[in-house]
């Protein structure tokens, strides 16, 4: 592109990628450097609501990604019996926010992402292994021990970003939130009848999320120690789940143990004093890690993406646009993590039976009117329009 103004980018994961689109969208040239050898997105599905699809939109990328994901229309919340806590009418939420959420496995949405980029701003296979402030005007990341020189650098290197413990050494980083993910996607199609279903037992939880070619994501969340890890993760979840209403046995039946997943749950419970610092800029999970249980781990990384682009198109210097940028994503994305705790603690984290008991009945007689507003607090996000920086 020749512009001048240059951006690299740490980390090839959704947010990273996102930033790369919405920054050459506003004239920038922009490299991303991965260390995986291979640029493919880990991890099983993922549901997007109306905030990550706007900022796809914005990105240029939202119709393709509309295509491979499928919106979800019906599920809802259950207990381990089947009995139905809340039902989803995915249709009231497409009225009142413009789209459905869209259920789309990471691999396709990443592949999107990457099919807008040009393939000679995607460096893999390399590590940036420092950082140098010492001219805040030029930031420098070093790659294979050569140094990188930019007009800006964009950490979105994950939730154990190198970049964001060199930026704020004090900060305490990632802890764990007390809660470990196993998932998968089925090998096969498997007859559903929902698009997306949570399921709450005692200090566990179960859902799935339907794909637009007929098979399925699953995940089983506990409540447990850090470091707790089975020789055979599918048949622990076989053991632990296994009588639960259906489809659970059926999903679980469609899965080859070779493709299950197995991570603990790490977040930023200690919020970011700033999500920048000179010219670098704090992105995704490297800036706010949060717990999945809202859904808007990713959709606040692609809502980071459009508003750094953004601000750097409509202020006069990178500085006051990051100024902009941290001014505008700290107080919202940080609020979101917050809620997420809180929907956790709420959720599949309560062990005591008469809390459980409780909440099921609270969660039963709640109008879906409140229910869907306390959903759209958060879905409800208009991105701005990415136009050229006239300087």
């Amino acid at each position: 592109m020749g512009t001048g103004r240059t951006a690299v980018v740490v980390g090839g994961g959704i947010g990273g990628l996102a930033a790369a689109l919405g920054l050459r969208r506003v004239g920038w040239d922009v490299t991303v450097v991965e260390q995986a050898p291979v640029l493919a997105d880990v991890g099983a599905g993922i549901s997007l609501a109306a905030n990550g699809i706007h900022a796809l939109d914005a990105l240029g990328v939202g119709k393709a990604v509309r295509a491979a994901g499928r919106g979800q229309y019906t599920g809802g919340t259950r207990t381990p019996g089947g009995r139905w806590l809340v039902r989803m009418d995915g249709a009231a939420v497409e009225r009142a926010v413009g789209t459905p959420i869209v259920g789309i496995p990471r691999a396709a949405l990443h592949r999107a992402l990457r099919a807008a980029l040009p393939p000679e701003s995607l460096v893999v296979g390399t590590e940036a292994t420092g950082l140098d402030l010492s001219d805040l005007a030029r930031p420098r990341v070093t790659r294979e021990g050569a140094p990188l020189d930019a007009d800006l650098v964009i950490a979105a290197d994950g939730v154990n970003s190198r970049l964001r413990a060199a930026l704020f050494p004090h900060h305490p980083g990632p802890t764990y939130s007390g809660s470990t993910v196993v998932r998968a996607i089925t090998e096969h199609p498997v007859e559903l009848r929902t698009d997306f279903e949570l399921s709450w037992g005692r200090g566990v939880e179960f859902g799935h999320i339907a794909f637009v070619d007929g098979r399925a994501e699953w995940h089983a969340v506990v409540k447990t120690a850090a470091g707790v890890r089975h020789r055979d993760p599918l048949a622990a979840v076989r053991h632990r789940f296994g009588d639960w209403h259906d489809p659970v046995p059926t999903l679980l039946a469609a899965t080859r143990p070779a493709d299950v997943l197995h991570h603990d749950v790490h977040e930023l419970a200690v919020p970011l004093p700033s999500y920048t610092a000179g010219r670098v800029a704090l992105l995704g999970d490297a800036a706010h890690a949060m717990t999945p249980n809202l859904g808007q781990g990713a959709c606040q990384a692609l809502e980071d993406a459009v508003t750094l682009a953004a601000a750097l198109a409509a202020e006069p210097t990178p500085e006051a646009a990051l100024a902009r940028y941290d001014a505008e994503r700290r107080p919202r994305s940080q609020a979101v993590a917050r809620a997420a705790r809180r929907a956790g603690r709420m959720g599949h984290q309560l062990t005591d039976p008469l809390a459980v008991a409780v909440r099921n009945a609270a969660i039963r007689l709640t109008p879906f009117g409140i229910a869907k507003h306390g959903v759209l607090r958060h879905h409800a996000w208009t991105p701005p329009r990415l136009t050229p920086a006239a300087w």
